[in-house]
């Protein structure tokens, strides 16, 4: 017999098999596993990696991440592990004098419960760059706090009326306050600020996939692109700079989504037949359906808790929302809803099940994507349809963004009825896992301790966890953020386990995660990730 290319011994093969689950050895040849355990052994390997009593499993996907946003923001100042408004406003302060070449600071994510009711104020920045502009984005990414400079940059006055579907926060005297909510409102403030050029995203897109390669991700779902921007992308790949593999949802518009349909389909043709095609693809069509609990955005059945003259603000009329999904579904395209509120849950259910009725039965695996706030009648639903349920565990915990925003506008039966991954698992729902980076940490072993313990890396909250009753057990959990999201991209039968004949796509661990406390996974050391078999850090 030949060796093989590669040999895993030394520690624990976890395969993620039922079959199998654990083993002494992986041999990999030609960028796939060829034999496992005493099979492996015996084949032996060219070339040989020592686990030193740690462990190797499939490598984790991010089921919604945006590698592209993040590299960029990257580049700004960095105010995500700010407490105070204080700290944000030193930090901008320091990164403007240090840049004095820059016509704008652009930068996030702040913390949105920083602030009373999530609303900052323009002339908090002032004190830190009072003559350039300043615009940071939120961290959940639907809202911007802007200075006084990028307000008047953007013309906004007490005359200029709100956008559709979004709101400028203003004082008693109708000027802006400098806190701009969801998406329309945003632009009126970021579209006068320096897009980053081509060179400058592919950069972003080697820094940021970098960096879930070495959180042990080997595969991502970017979340929502333009098509103008899947060509870095490829270009990325093609230098050698992209660490994982990589599949795009192109970002839907209502009203414009009748002409982005011929646009989604000319980008998903050449993305499949060009160079990069092993490793990058465009197969998915993203949909917001609404804002976040924490902003006030989210679209709910019945009002606010704190606004009860307000519903949020839907995205999509639901009407519309299901014609375009009807429509890219008839298309082929996977979807995958953006729904965060009781009311947007439904809508996106919804649409689905008005796609699957009207374009008949196909292998189609839609996705809703954060599944927060879910009303009892609906949660059979997504077994029933077939949806994927995708949820970034890291934000099931109680933490101030719950206990300052979001338990005060849902209100205590609401608030019970927050990311049921449990419930789901229990009603057949195909679960999958993601980070929403960089709204959140990319790093999957954070999430995850989260999700099995329903508790913040401060060991805050209840002891048994906060509605502990929505803990996942911990293989389930793993199995969500590999073979639920492998599910997810169609190619289950390539990676998610360790399996004789999947792509070699794995991730070296320093310690078994089942033979500790999950609240010291986040602790757990990522040693090593490998890509269909060439190691990726």
């Amino acid at each position: 017999m030949t060796a093989a290319d590669l040999l895993f011994t030394g520690g624990v093969v976890l395969t993620g098999d039922p079959a199998g689950p654990r083993a002494r050895a992986a041999a990999v040849s030609a960028g796939r596993v060829v034999a496992i355990d005493e099979d492996a052994l015996e084949l032996g390997g060219r070339s040989v990696v020592d686990l030193e009593g740690g462990v190797l499993l499939p490598g984790f996907g991010d089921g919604h991440v945006h590698p592209l946003w993040g590299g960029v923001e990257l580049e700004g100042p960095q105010v995500r592990d700010c407490r105070s408004v204080d700290e944000v406003v030193e930090v901008v302060a320091r990164f403007a004098a240090d840049h004095p070449e820059l016509d704008w600071i652009v930068g996030g994510p702040y913390d949105p419960a920083l602030a009373p009711g999530g609303h900052f104020d323009a002339r908090w920045l002032d004190t830190a760059e009072a003559h350039r502009p300043v615009a940071l984005q939120s961290a959940d990414h639907h809202c911007v706090w802007a200075n006084t400079a990028a307000l008047h940059r953007a013309g906004l006055d007490r005359d200029m009326p709100d956008p559709p579907a979004g709101t400028v926060l203003r004082r008693s005297d109708g000027s802006a306050q400098g806190t701009l909510v969801e998406w329309t409102a945003m632009d009126l403030v970021l579209r006068h600020a320096p897009k980053a050029t081509q060179a400058e995203k592919t950069r972003a897109l080697g820094r940021s996939t970098a960096m879930l390669a070495a959180a042990g991700v080997t595969w991502a779902q970017e979340a929502a692109l333009h098509p103008d921007d899947v060509p870095r992308y490829v270009e990325a790949a093609a230098a050698g700079l992209l660490a994982v593999r990589v599949n795009i949802a192109l970002r839907a518009e209502p009203g414009d989504w009748p002409r982005q349909r011929a646009d989604f389909m000319a980008a998903r043709a050449a993305v499949a037949t060009g160079p990069a095609a092993s490793s990058v693809s465009a197969r998915t069509v993203k949909f917001f359906a609404d804002g976040v609990v924490e902003a006030g955005t989210a679209a709910m059945l019945s009002p606010y808790d704190d606004a009860p003259h307000s519903c949020g603000l839907p995205v999509w009329a639901p009407i519309e929302l299901a014609e375009a999904v009807t429509a890219f579904d008839a298309d082929g395209f996977q979807v995958h809803i953006h729904a965060i509120g009781d009311a947007g849950v439904r809508a996106a259910l919804d649409a689905i099940e008005s796609a699957a009725h009207r374009n008949g039965p196909r292998d189609r695996r839609p996705v809703v994507a954060h599944t927060q706030v879910v009303h009892p009648d609906d949660l059979p639903r997504f077994a029933s349809l077939g949806v994927i349920a995708n949820f970034e565990p890291l934000w099931a915990q109680l933490d101030p963004l719950q206990t300052e925003l979001s338990v005060p506008r849902l209100g205590s039966q609401r608030t019970a009825w927050q990311y049921p991954m449990a419930t789901l698992l229990a009603s057949g729902a195909v679960l999958s896992m993601g980070s929403d980076w960089p709204v959140s940490s990319m790093r999957p072993l954070e999430g995850l301790a989260v999700a099995v313990t329903r508790r913040g890396a401060d060991g805050g909250g209840p002891a048994d966890g906060w509605l502990p009753h929505e803990r996942l057990p911990a293989a389930a959990a793993v199995a969500a953020y590999t073979i639920g999201v492998a599910y997810q991209a169609f190619e289950e039968s390539l990676w998610g386990t360790v399996s004789v004949g999947k792509r070699a796509d794995l991730v070296w661990l320093a310690a078994d995660p089942f033979d500790v406390d999950p609240m010291v996974w986040p602790q757990l050391a990522v040693r090593g990730t490998w890509l269909g078999g060439t190691r990726t850090c």
